[in-house]
């Protein structure tokens, strides 16, 4: 007796079908069947091309393993530009072996999936650590050095310390062991473009939380970013104690 084509669907898209079975499945002459096989094709093509992107990605960390590193971090920040909230910055060291088909920066990746990714990342990584420089410190300090204090302070909560960080765009002294800046790192490096999406996630998540006390402002939607809705908030309701007093046009407001 013949499975259903609804049975064969589950089966072949959890991959329980052997090669001889896929073989002997090809000569099923059902229609349903013949476009299940070429859309299960288009699956394995899709996953054969992420796995080529992803070793691409593990360059930087395939070059330090080999110099004898063993923990290779990778360090990301987001929040740079917003008028409102926290510059976050996070550093992950991943297993060696350590695999996520379609990760990429987190910026090209949707909320949905960010989401998903980030509880993959977190619970899978040897260690990660979440750096956090909120908005009267970046006031008083300037971005360019929050920025660069919130990515130390990702580094510090690793443990163990890692042998080397491999940082996206800024350049950093002082730390526990070798780096290197590599521009678009986000999009170069998998231990960077997981960073990012931790950064991403858990800043999404502040901006969240936030938006519950001051709706008006939109900030579950903007993250604090200067959208054409958040400024007019301003104009109509003033600054809240989370917007960044040191940046225009919120400096303007400032009474």
């Amino acid at each position: 007796m013949k499975q259903t084509i609804a049975t064969i669907s589950d089966r072949l898209f959890r991959d329980e079908f052997s090669k001889e079975e896929l073989v002997q499945l090809k000569q099923d002459k059902r229609v349903g069947i013949q476009r299940l096989l070429k859309k299960y094709e288009r699956k394995l093509e899709r996953e054969q091309m992420q796995r080529q992107h992803f070793e691409q990605m593990m360059t930087f960390e395939n070059f330090q393993y080999d110099l004898g590193k063993q923990m290779v971090a990778g360090l990301d920040e987001v929040g740079r530009g917003p008028l409102a909230g926290p510059v976050v910055a996070a550093a992950v060291v991943l297993p060696a072996d350590f695999y996520l088909g379609g990760l990429n920066d987190s910026k090209q990746l949707s909320k949905q999936t960010r989401e998903a990714y980030f509880e993959e990342i977190t619970q899978r990584a040897i260690t990660y650590g979440v750096g956090v420089i909120h908005n009267q410190e970046i006031d008083r300090m300037n971005i360019y050095e929050a920025t660069k204090k919130a990515m130390k302070k990702a580094i510090q909560l690793l443990s163990p310390i890692p042998d080397h960080v491999l940082i996206d765009a800024m350049k950093l002294d002082d730390l526990p062991c070798t780096s290197e800046s590599i521009t678009k790192g986000d999009q170069k490096s998998v231990s960077i473009a997981a960073a990012s999406i931790i950064a991403k996630v858990t800043r999404d998540r502040m901006m969240e939380e936030l938006h519950q006390t001051y709706p008006h402002y939109n900030f579950a939607s903007n993250v604090g970013y200067g959208t054409k809705e958040h400024l007019e908030a301003v104009e109509r309701h003033g600054i809240c104690p989370y917007h960044r007093q040191s940046f225009e046009p919120i400096q303007s407001f400032v009474k």
